[in-house]
């Protein structure tokens, strides 16, 4: 298998345990024939060589900072190419600051609305994607945990969604996405939002999703 090289990006928030949560795929991507960097902050993105010779970058960054030439090397380096892939915080409850970044990834956490004063809430995950690569053969699935409301831009491709009842001040359900990709210049953008703990991501759907998504994403 011809290898392809994978740059996982993990810190911030430690609440997602990105060290944890990334290493749970570190065996599947070096199985897929990638030989793995891993960095603990976004410089690695002002790294052109790097970024260039880089066919996935998978992140786990919650929250956090990243600078305009941070920005600028990751939207590059993907229009260029190279395939970004992340669930929940780690990819869109990051950089929140930053436009650019925003405008990347197609979608912003707003909240993880609490039932009864609980942040793990049951909810399903709901497959619109039945024909595409990531989600085929994959049936609707619960969870309980958190349950992301997101802000997204009609710019991607919806793979799976998600209902949040009715309560508080809203007074009907909201429907938002909870899969979606994106072509993004020569690159590819994956983002799954369910993934807050190591219990999520073991679950056999979520994990699918995930491992197919940065799949996917790869140059």
């Amino acid at each position: 298998m011809k290898s392809r090289r994978a740059l996982v990006v993990r810190g911030g928030w430690e609440g997602h345990q990105p060290e944890a949560a990334t290493d749970l795929f570190l065996p599947y991507l070096s199985g897929q024939g990638f030989t793995v960097t891993i960095a603990d902050s976004p410089a690695a993105y002002e790294d052109p060589g790097l970024m260039a010779a880089t066919d996935l970058v998978v992140q786990c960054f919650t929250m956090g900072d990243i600078t305009r030439e941070q920005s600028a090397g990751l939207t590059s380096a993907v229009a260029a190419g190279t395939g970004l892939a992340g669930w929940h915080g780690g990819i869109v409850d990051a950089f929140r600051s930053d436009p650019d970044y925003l405008h990347l990834t197609g979608g912003q956490f707003a909240c993880h609305p609490e039932i009864g004063g609980e942040t793990f809430v049951p909810h399903r995950i709901e497959i619109t994607g039945d024909d595409h690569p990531i989600t085929a053969g994959i049936a609707d699935f619960d969870l309980v945990t958190e349950q992301y409301w997101v802000l997204t831009d009609p710019y991607s491709t919806v793979l799976a969604t998600t209902t949040h009842v009715a309560q508080g001040p809203w007074n009907r359900p909201v429907t938002v996405p909870a899969v979606w990709v994106r072509e993004w210049g020569r690159g590819r953008v994956f983002v799954a939002t369910p993934g807050h703990d190591l219990d999520t991501l073991r679950n056999g759907s979520v994990r699918t999703i995930v491992e197919r998504g940065m799949a996917w994403a790869s140059r």
